[in-house]
């Protein structure tokens, strides 16, 4: 089969396209080139990668020197530098279905089973390090709905620095781009002993300052140190060409050592 078909399969495709966007005299079809010389063409096509030792699925697939994919573990602690350099994320529980609730909330009664994601405060203060810590709030109902036996899912963003250098295109700082993650697990609540031995609530005070209005014992709010204990995890990298998506094992999550996550460096973080 000769080479000199696939310029016939190649203008076909590419006119036929966009076929009704050109004028009709333009137009040079597969009938003038020949139906037979653009089928040999294509044959030939399919056939190219097998004569040079690949599958003909090679064709569909991404080139394999564009985009290095993380490993599993090499997401992970992508994952848990995230969760050392934020500190804020997005809580999320689901209403239970029968719970005592003050007629002041002026709650609706149809929100058995439904799920509600709210942003609060957490720290990495935990003296294990892959368990965020949370000042939880009695009255808040991300808090109410965990007391009442919902599972917790805190999800994540990264953020690049705002005086990150330039992108290599349009999509290194899109947030489609950009690496996202929910950890599902439970609240627990932290015993006052182990905050104290720990320092977590001075860890998670220099974090946020303003919330030392609210530590327990205040006289605002009734609060509470818990930590969110992860039970599984979901990454999204970025896109999939060049990022891991998928469920990181929760032993990859918690291997993660401090030293990995202190030398990680995300895009646009200055190297260190």
């Amino acid at each position: 089969m000769e080479l000199s078909n696939l310029p016939a399969l190649q203008l076909c495709i590419s006119v036929g396209m966009y076929w009704y966007h050109f004028p009709v005299w333009f137009r040079p079809s597969c009938t003038v080139l020949g139906f037979a010389n653009v089928l040999s063409a294509f044959i030939l096509l399919l056939n190219l990668p097998a004569a040079i030792g690949q599958s003909p699925q090679h064709i569909f697939s991404n080139h394999p020197h564009l985009h290095k994919i993380p490993t599993v573990h090499e997401s992970a602690v992508q994952a848990r530098r995230i969760l050392n350099i934020s500190s804020i994320a997005t809580l999320s529980t689901v209403f239970p279905d029968h719970q005592n609730f003050s007629p002041l909330e002026n709650r609706p009664h149809d929100l058995s089973g439904a799920p509600i994601g709210l942003i609060d405060y957490y720290a990495a203060c935990d003296p294990t390090p892959y368990e965020p810590t949370i000042l939880a709030i009695s009255i808040a109902t991300s808090f109410k709905n965990a007391r009442a036996g919902s599972n917790v899912t805190l999800s994540l963003r990264y953020h690049p620095p705002i005086n990150h250098p330039p992108g290599e295109d349009i999509y290194t700082y899109s947030p489609a781009n950009l690496p996202r993650f929910s950890l599902v697990g439970y609240i627990e609540p932290i015993p006052s002993d182990q905050v104290r031995t720990y320092g977590m609530d001075r860890c998670f005070f220099e974090r946020h300052p303003e919330a030392v209005a609210w530590k327990p014992g205040n006289a605002i709010h009734d609060s509470w140190w818990a930590r969110l204990v992860v039970e599984q995890v979901y990454w999204i990298g970025g896109f999939g060409d060049r990022a891991y998506i998928g469920w990181i094992p929760v032993e990859e999550w918690r291997g993660v050592t401090q030293q990995e996550v202190s030398h990680a460096r995300l895009v646009g973080e200055k190297i260190y």
